[in-house]
């Protein structure tokens, strides 16, 4: 898959992770509303000259793409493109849509084709960071009260949390090789033209690092894959971003069609964002309804998350920050579109430069991978349809396991319940009873938000959930 354009995008000093900011539909300029698909031109942080990506109504034939590049090809021959930059991108497979360079004219052309959904203006995405301090976010999601002085450096899991799971960072690349991955840590694909297989930013590795590293993560069995759609130099194009979710969407299908004897499921993290962007929504929502696990940034404006993208994606998970004291960080968005609560002020992960390095920064981008953890820790420990509730008489024999006590201390305690929501596990040797189906990503998000700490925040937001993910390592 070629891709476009290399962009520019700049990093800010600021709390990491930005979503998308909102504008109306518009029609073509000079031309009759009904005539014409819709035409979006929103934006947060600026646009991409003469970059488009269309998308076709969904129930257009697979080669009516393959007429669209015949037409574009003829029609840049009569109204070509400055400089010959005329060009294809990325092809959506899934989204049903492609990106490229075109000229207004030819623009003008696509939105009269009566197949067409709409065209979206390519735009920036970008990320931010940074802020220093101490590492607690682990010691929060595995407990219900608020952390102490006993609770504050323990982190309280179960030792398999993350086997078999796959969890694609859609983010500025992973520092493969540092020691914290233990060799999990693997490249998937670049999506920025011309650059290279390495995170030379920092952020995707800090949110790996979240997900699952040895002493910063929170499923620290499971393994990470990078999908790079940011550039080494922080920029990042909007097409990049659809086709980095497509492509994380396409391996997790493949890899569940060869089922494999211990692979779990696949989890996606997104902590980037640029303006509102339907087509990014519908990417992700695609990804979704193929069977991915999706968490997303809410992006770090103190506005409503809705007005955002991909925080506005609504079958995905979008996570809002929390801070060490119980509150919603100062620049977390909030509104309708979250669905739930995470650490994300001054995180401890890890970083690039060496095989050892690690930073602190803060950010929905740091709330959104420890969510992505925690939906990979609960499909690796119980990966069935049990964990929705309205079909609790699915519920197969369970093992109780010891959890583990990371930090501080090397008490083993046993979980009293799986879940608040399922009744007591029967303890039985020597294995666990068969597992039924895997659980679907709708039913997941469900358990995700049930097992969630209730009324734990101040300050949430108009419109907000009250939720704070928990592992219930303790019920406590």
């Amino acid at each position: 898959m070629a891709a476009v354009l290399t962009l520019a995008l700049s990093l800010t000093a600021a709390v990491s992770s930005t979503p998308l900011s909102t504008s109306p539909f518009y029609p073509p300029p000079g031309r009759a509303p009904l005539a014409f698909a819709p035409f979006v031109e929103s934006h947060r942080y600026g646009t991409i000259n003469d970059s488009y990506i269309v998308v076709l109504k969904k129930d257009t034939h697979p080669s009516v793409m393959q007429n669209h590049f015949n037409f574009l090809q003829v029609a840049h021959e009569t109204a070509p493109l400055a400089n010959d930059g005329f060009a294809i991108g990325h092809v959506y497979e899934q989204l049903n849509g492609y990106s490229g360079r075109f000229s207004p004219s030819v623009v003008q052309q696509l939105l009269a084709l009566p197949e067409v959904d709409f065209v979206e203006r390519d735009q920036i995405v970008r990320i931010q960071d940074t802020q220093k301090s101490a590492p607690w976010g682990l010691a929060r999601i595995s407990h219900r009260s608020k952390l102490g002085f006993g609770t504050f450096s323990k982190y309280e899991y179960d030792p398999s949390g993350g086997e078999g799971v796959d969890v694609y960072v859609i983010d500025t690349g992973i520092n493969i090789k540092h020691a914290e991955f233990e060799g999990r840590a693997y490249w998937g694909a670049t999506m920025p033209e011309n650059d290279v297989d390495e995170d030379g930013n920092g952020h995707g590795t800090h949110c790996a690092g979240t997900i699952a590293s040895r002493k910063y993560g929170v499923a620290k069995g499971a393994n990470v894959i990078a999908v790079k759609v940011l550039g080494s130099n922080g920029s990042g194009s909007m097409s990049d971003v659809v086709g980095g979710v497509e492509f994380a969407a396409k391996a997790a299908k493949e890899k569940r069609a060869r089922a494999e004897k211990n692979h779990k499921g696949s989890v996606a993290n997104m902590s980037l964002g640029g303006g509102k962007s339907p087509a990014l929504d519908r990417a992700v929502n695609a990804a979704v309804d193929s069977g991915m696990h999706f968490a997303v940034a809410a992006g770090n404006d103190n506005r409503d998350a809705c007005n955002y993208s991909p925080a506005a994606a609504e079958k995905a998970v979008t996570v809002g920050a929390s801070t060490l004291g119980d509150e919603r960080a100062y620049f977390s968005n909030f509104g309708d579109c979250v669905d739930v609560f995470a650490p994300g002020l001054n995180i401890l992960s890890t970083w690039i430069g060496s095989d050892h390095a690690t930073n602190v920064i803060s950010g929905t981008s740091m709330a959104s991978p420890h969510t992505a953890g925690m939906l990979a820790y609960l499909l690796s420990i119980y990966p069935s349809k049990s964990f929705d509730p309205k079909i609790q008489s699915e519920l197969p024999t369970l093992l109780q396991r010891p959890f583990a006590v990371a930090m501080s201390s090397t008490l083993y305690v046993y979980v009293q319940a799986l879940f608040n929501f399922l009744p007591a596990p029967i303890v039985e040797e020597p294995a666990v009873a068969p597992v039924p189906t895997p659980i679907t990503a709708p039913q997941l998000k469900r358990a995700l938000l049930q097992l969630a700490t209730e009324n734990a925040l101040t300050d949430v937001g108009a419109k907000s959930p009250n939720l704070l993910i928990f592992n219930n390592a303790t019920g406590l």
